[in-house]
């Protein structure tokens, strides 16, 4: 039958430092490019916290979509998830059987 019993922790052998995909890689290293941008056109008025919170958005918004979320991948895959279950594949499940009424009381 050659059913192989594979490790719950087997992908991660494909993943670089065991978390990340390629393109996780990639998202972040453009927030952080477009940081260290920002930094270098901005680095006179960066003593104004709005303006310094503004120039660090990138980083910490893709940061915080490659953070690892315990049953998911990241945060990247759960939005993915809830957008394809919500938005794409959503299916409409009929319900029929002995416990179900099919939308009509009982006349009885």
């Amino acid at each position: 039958m050659n059913g192989y019993l594979i490790p719950a922790n087997a992908n991660r052998g494909k993943l670089i430092f065991g978390f990340f995909r390629p393109i996780d890689l990639i998202v972040f290293g453009s927030g952080i490019g477009l940081t260290l941008i920002l930094l270098l056109i901005f680095q006179n008025s960066l003593s104004s916290g709005a303006v310094a919170l503004g120039v660090l958005a990138p980083v910490l918004i893709t940061g915080f979509l490659v953070l690892p979320v315990p049953n998911q991948h990241n945060i990247m895959v759960v939005i993915g998830n809830i957008y394809r279950f919500y938005f794409v594949d959503r299916r409409k499940f009929v319900w029929k059987g002995w416990c179900c009424l099919d939308g009509k009381e009982d006349e009885q």
